[in-house]
């Protein structure tokens, strides 16, 4: 073959990786000049079949990785593989199908990045983010506001852990002052969780009809749902263990050992005997359900401080709780022993099976840290199901 001059082209074997390709405008002048890579001796002659996978695929990839994350670090070491995961693996598509477990952060890991990650993650749509975000911006990090707006904007879309989550606050009226609890509508939010099949809020809604505490009294109602929530409880429990494989008869038996309580300091004083920790209504000894990753962080941020969220504030006396006071006498406790506090009537209900009808010890009288009993929501009667306002 000649060219327009006549010239005829070279023979022979041309080494394509030594070309250098340009491409010209309409104008003529240089707009790219790009040379191709060569291949290292070790893989000449092999293809990097990943460079050629389009995006969409790779991303519904990630997005599958994402959503069936069983700790952080199945996802952070996709991160830094190569610049084209780490691009990817941030696009809205896969952050919004995150799992809760993906943003179980420990509390002396937080930093500015997980901030940002878990932002990231709850602008994407990802609803689990918007909770656990918003659960620690209120009362870890004291942003009440936009605590609030994430684990509103959560409830939106129907999460059930944050549909109860604001409900607790209404009942308690928290970030505010007394007069800003709103029992109507802390039952209202209640009921939609319950309507999904919380535990936590079935059993709240059971007390609640049971005590007529923010709703018109009906015992026999209130005590359908309280049979609901261990019937759920037992079941989750029950499924999971099968599905570990860790399911034994041991499971429906008492427990022959002594349950330590998670405070020190009652230990030395009363030491549990043996008993049910969970589902003592059906006689059943199973393992407690495992925490959302967000009270898992609120119990390990406060218990970093001493326990203590702040001066004159406590905490709430149920192991797999983590919520704190925001105001002092916030929360209600024992009128037997007044050793203990609870942030609802779910929370002391467990632990009263879990532990404290064990130790709760009577005592002529005890009065608040301020003497008069500030702000308190009242007391909790140290019984099976009942917490009435004093």
């Amino acid at each position: 073959m000649r060219t327009r001059r006549g010239i005829s082209y070279p023979r022979g074997h041309l080494c394509l990786d030594d070309i250098v390709f340009e491409r010209r405008d309409f104008a003529g002048d240089n707009m790219a000049r790009r040379k191709r890579r060569r291949l290292s001796p070790g893989i000449d002659g092999k293809r990097d079949f990943f460079d050629v996978l389009p995006d969409d695929l790779v991303i519904s990839i990630l997005s599958k990785l994402s959503s069936t994350a069983a700790c952080p670090s199945d996802f952070a070491n996709v991160l830094v593989v190569c610049k084209r995961l780490n691009s990817l693996a941030v696009r809205p598509l896969v952050l919004s199908k995150a799992s809760p477990k993906m943003f179980a952060t420990k509390a002396k890991s937080w930093s500015e990045s997980a901030h940002r990650f878990l932002k990231n993650c709850a602008d994407a749509g990802n609803v689990e983010a918007c909770y656990t975000l918003g659960m620690i911006l209120f009362y870890c990090l004291g942003n009440r506001g936009s605590g609030a707006s994430l684990m509103a904007k959560a409830a939106i879309s129907s999460h059930a852990p944050a549909l109860y989550s604001l409900a607790v606050i209404q009942f308690n009226g928290s970030g505010g002052s007394k007069n800003d609890k709103d029992l109507r509508a802390g039952v209202a939010l209640c009921a939609r969780a319950a309507f999904f099949g919380h535990i936590d809020a079935l059993r709240e809604l059971g007390h609640c009809l049971q005590d007529g505490y923010g709703v018109r009294q009906n015992v026999a109602k209130g005590r359908r749902f309280l049979v609901q929530a261990n019937a759920r409880e037992l079941a989750t429990v029950l499924s999971s263990a099968a599905a570990s494989n860790n399911f034994t008869r041991s499971c429906l038996t008492w427990s022959p050992h002594p349950i330590p309580h998670p405070n020190p300091r009652h230990n030395h004083r009363h030491q549990a005997p043996p008993g049910c920790p969970l589902l003592s209504d059906f006689g059943c000894n199973v393992p407690a359900p495992e925490a959302h990753p967000s009270s898992k962080f609120l119990a390990e941020w406060f218990g970093a401080r001493g326990g203590v969220p702040g001066p004159g504030l406590r905490l709430c006396s149920h192991v797999g709780c983590g919520r704190p006071e925001t105001r002092k006498h916030e929360f209600r406790r024992c009128s037997v022993c007044g050793a203990v506090n609870y942030c609802s009537r779910a929370c002391q209900a467990l632990d009263w099976k879990l532990r404290h009808k064990a130790e709760c010890a009577p005592v002529e009288r005890w009065l608040d840290e301020e003497g008069d009993g500030g702000e308190g929501n009242g007391a909790v009667h140290g019984n099976d199901d009942i917490i009435a306002e004093s």
